[in-house]
């Protein structure tokens, strides 16, 4: 199952954080297709799957002024040494 991310029309941060909050909700291997209009996110979502240590599937221009990123939810990894996730708690 793919679950969808709308995210056109937010601006920088949002896309990543609402990535984030979406990817935490589910299980390991699980599948996210976010669609921004933030150019940014060309930056921003691939740093942030590779500090998170998610897995960057793939990203296609969807030919409107969007952009869809494939992000594959890895296992839990803190943020920052000494720092636990949601799931530790």
């Amino acid at each position: 199952m793919v679950t969808v991310l709308d995210a056109r029309g937010l601006l920088c941060p949002l896309p990543v954080l609402r990535l984030r909050k979406q990817l935490l909700a589910l299980p390991q291997g699980a599948i996210v297709r976010l669609i921004a209009t933030d150019r940014m996110a060309m930056v921003d979502v691939p740093h942030f799957c590779e500090q998170a240590g998610h897995v960057m599937v793939g990203t296609r221009d969807l030919g409107d002024g969007a952009l869809e990123f494939t992000v594959r939810r890895g296992p839990s990894v803190p943020q920052a040494e000494g720092l636990v996730t949601p799931e530790d708690s």
